[in-house]
């Protein structure tokens, strides 16, 4: 996995950094799993704006994605890797001795023609889903489970991993992307490996018609808005705008957002990196 960075031929080429598709061996999904999205330009059913900076962007759909990885004890022989426009990570079609077609997110390392397989009494390589129970300790790990039979929700974007530390009765103790150390079930599943697509950070688009093709439109200042607009808006001139806060009056910057009686914090061993 590697960028591309670009000659300066144009203005929108000089500092543009793309990722390289060295690793995508197709270019079109497969038709079965994939399902429609619709888009509503950040308006509600009256037509009003109710999300700003939200509208535009290319055309795409979606592509259904296994995050369960249930199908237990069975041989899956991973056909292609591909471009997924929904995520920053790549996906792999994986299809099982069965003849069913599924689609996963793709670890680094993974090849075409591999074999995955998931459950019990599976060995720990990459691209092989486990219970928490039975990965060894240390191993690094990607989507996983919070709840079982609920999908992968952890670890889950371009380059993220996790860390499995320990094991403590019913709970294992799982070191996540943010450095918070978190107790999960063992009946939990994980995938071996970290995600692909790692260089993925160090992207930049280089001109703001790419942020348009994403469907973002362009972003407006709190401290160039009015002062009916904006907590920061308004003064003479070009003022400082006063305490970073967001449009409807939380500060950043440090302003501790998680609530104190939050029911997950009693599975919080350490918390994240400040």
């Amino acid at each position: 996995m590697a960028v591309r960075k670009l000659k300066p031929v144009t203005p929108g080429q000089r500092h543009k950094v793309i990722g390289a598709f060295d690793t995508i061996t197709k270019s079109t999904p497969e038709k079965s799993l994939l399902a429609p999205m619709k888009r509503s330009g950040g308006r509600n059913n009256d037509g009003k704006m109710t999300m700003r900076y939200v509208g535009g962007g290319h055309k795409k759909r979606y592509r259904i994605i296994d995050f369960l990885r249930n199908k237990d004890g069975m041989e899956a022989t991973v056909k292609s890797i591909e471009y997924d426009p929904n995520r920053t990570a790549r996906i792999a079609l994986v299809v099982y001795k069965d003849g069913e077609k599924r689609y996963i997110i793709a670890p680094n390392g993974l090849k075409v023609d591999q074999i995955i397989m998931s459950g019990k009494d599976v060995a720990p390589e990459i691209g092989n889903t486990l219970f928490l129970s039975d990965i060894p300790l240390g191993t690094i790990i990607h989507n996983i489970e919070l709840q079982p039979e609920r999908g992968a929700t952890l670890a889950r974007s371009a380059g993220s991993y996790a860390q499995l530390t320990s094991r403590d009765g019913k709970y294992a103790i799982v070191k996540l992307p943010s450095g918070e150390s978190r107790m999960i079930l063992v009946t939990c599943r994980a995938t071996i490996g970290t995600v692909s697509n790692a260089d993925h950070f160090l992207e930049v688009s280089g001109k703001a018609g790419r942020s348009r093709w994403l469907g973002r439109r362009p972003r407006v200042r709190g401290v160039v808005m009015n002062p009916v607009d904006h907590p920061m808006g308004g003064g003479e001139g070009r003022s400082s705008g006063g305490h970073p806060r967001s449009r409807n009056g939380m500060p950043a910057k440090g302003y501790k957002t998680r609530a104190k009686k939050k029911a997950s914090n009693k599975y919080i061993v350490e918390k994240r990196k400040k």
